[in-house]
């Protein structure tokens, strides 16, 4: 199967088996190990893994957050946010932050649309987050996660030279490294 049609399918099934009962604690003691203060997160849309709790953990620790901004071409950079300022709402209906500050986070919340062993993601197919994390490898040392629900994980997603292998994607279930 594509892309197109992996994408179609797992969004279907997302829609029907959302759920949030989760416990965030594994996923911010996992963060946590890494030592690093600059996490990049996602508003999420679509019934994505919902991350807003795990960032307003983050902050309260002081660690500092930022939000992917969408700009032309299909390009985005992070800036500073944090729970006390106003989110504006971009064309595609994403709350993104006000700030003017760009960040280069230490390690960035990947949203799924579906993934596989390989630690490879399937997005909506814009390539903004492949996009983004080649760029910034190539200014810093990066820690991608991805954060998913278990019945997105497919055997093998079909991939090209721009998709970029995250380095784990966390579900309600496991911890892939």
């Amino acid at each position: 199967m594509n892309k197109l049609g992996i994408r179609k399918k797992i969004l279907n099934q997302r829609k029907k088996k959302y759920f949030q009962n989760f416990d965030n604690s594994k996923i911010y003691n996992f963060l946590k190990k890494y030592k690093k203060n600059k996490i990049g997160g996602y508003f999420p849309i679509n019934y994505e893994f919902d991350c807003l709790e795990i960032l307003k953990k983050l902050s309260k620790q002081n660690f500092q957050i930022s939000l992917p901004i969408m700009k032309k071409s299909n390009q985005m950079d992070f800036f500073s946010w944090d729970f006390n300022q106003p989110l504006t709402i971009n064309d595609f209906g994403i709350p993104e932050p006000t700030s003017s500050k760009i960040t280069y986070p230490d390690i960035f919340l990947v949203p799924i649309v579906g993934f596989d062993k390989n630690l490879y993601r399937l997005g909506y197919g814009g390539g903004y987050y492949d996009r983004y994390i080649a760029r910034i490898k190539k200014i810093k040392t990066i820690i991608t996660i991805g954060l998913s629900f278990s019945f997105q994980k497919i055997d093998k997603l079909p991939i090209n030279k721009f998709d970029q292998r995250l380095d784990a994607i966390i579900t309600e279930r496991n911890i892939f490294q």
